[in-house]
């Protein structure tokens, strides 16, 4: 009798499977960056297409990011940018619409993730970087902010007078220093 519960509970479960495992489908609603992360900070990995057919693999609770699939690549697209069909109209995939989409609830791990989706990426040799997420900077926007101060502050210690800066001019005025007739 134990055997025949047995088997029925598992032909019960064999055919539950394929409706866990499928995917829920959307389509993105502008060109959007598809991230290494549930976040904006983290590196971009392809930009999805205005269109384009989206499998959600799930979605985090804690924020509207969902774990998509597109074109052979995994990665991370804010719900704001996704749509899907529920009750015969496009809505906005959001927290409301998981469960009756059966989209699953999911979490982040930067290791896990990154190891089984960007080992060939240049950016996962710095995902130490990246998994500390309270003290992440972005090194390149500080130097390129350092950089335009830089320049900012070479321009006002210039004279106004630019006539020294243009080699061209300099000999020019220079001629014309020595030799005024010639300047006429």
């Amino acid at each position: 009798m134990k055997n025949v519960w047995f088997i029925a509970a598992l032909a019960a479960s064999a055919g539950a499977l394929p409706a866990v495992a499928e995917a829920a489908t959307a389509f993105s609603t502008a060109n959007v960056n598809m991230r290494s992360g549930p976040s904006t900070r983290y590196p971009a990995v392809i930009v999805v297409p205005a269109g384009s057919r989206v499998d959600i693999r799930g979605c985090m609770s804690s924020a509207n990011w969902c774990d998509v699939a597109y074109a052979g690549y995994r990665g991370w697209v804010s719900g704001s940018y996704l749509q899907t069909t529920y009750s015969q109209r496009r809505v906005q995939v959001g927290p409301q619409y998981y469960r009756p989409l059966g989209i699953p609830t999911v979490t982040f791990s930067i290791g896990r993730y990154w190891d089984d989706h960007y080992r060939s990426r240049p950016f996962y040799r710095d995902r130490d970087r990246w998994r500390d997420g309270s003290n992440w900077r972005d090194d390149r926007r500080d130097r390129d902010r350092d950089r335009d101060r830089n320049r900012r502050v070479q321009r006002e210690a210039q004279p106004q007078d630019d006539r020294d800066r243009h080699p061209l001019r300099r000999m020019t005025r220079e001629l014309c220093e020595r030799d005024p007739s010639a300047c006429r």
